[in-house]
């Protein structure tokens, strides 16, 4: 399949373990990884690089095999996730990184259309969390707003 606002194919990725329990080479228990990922949360680490850190420093292949629930279900019970999703907040940096150089560079017309796209990605994805109820129904995209969301 396609990307979106480019003509390129998607890129092959890698795949989850089949096996829904830890190996047995694993020496981490399901509580002391709940108090490393309690302890990266509390320091504002996103759940992306939680999930990285857990992999590649401390050798936990799948968080969801050792505790048992996916890693934001427990950041939620725990109240440890942010209001915002990730992935619509990286979109916002990228917005307000954009529109900042805009504001500079007004014949700058090529980051121009592509700040365009990345707005068009926000509108998309936001609707689809309006609608999951992760945002407030009345939340719009404005590059003001935005950046105080972003800080």
């Amino acid at each position: 399949m396609a990307r979106l606002h480019s003509k390129k194919k998607g890129h092959s990725r890698s795949r989850h373990p089949k096996r829904r329990e830890p190996p047995e080479w694993q020496s981490l228990t399901a509580d002391e990884v709940k108090e490393i990922v309690r302890k990266m949360a509390k320091q504002g680490v996103p759940p992306s690089h939680i999930g990285l850190i857990l992999r590649d420093q401390y050798g936990v292949p799948s968080f969801r095999a050792v505790v048992g629930k996916r890693l934001l279900e427990f950041l939620r019970e725990e109240k440890l996730y942010t209001a915002f999703p990730e992935d619509l907040l990286q979109l916002l940096k990228k917005a307000v990184r954009m529109w900042n150089h805009l504001k500079f560079n007004k014949k700058d017309i090529h980051n121009k259309v592509k700040y365009q796209h990345v707005v068009s990605k926000i509108h998309r994805l936001s609707k689809y969390y309006k609608e999951k109820g992760r945002i407030p129904k009345d939340w719009k995209y404005a590059p003001e707003t935005a950046m105080l969301l972003v800080r």
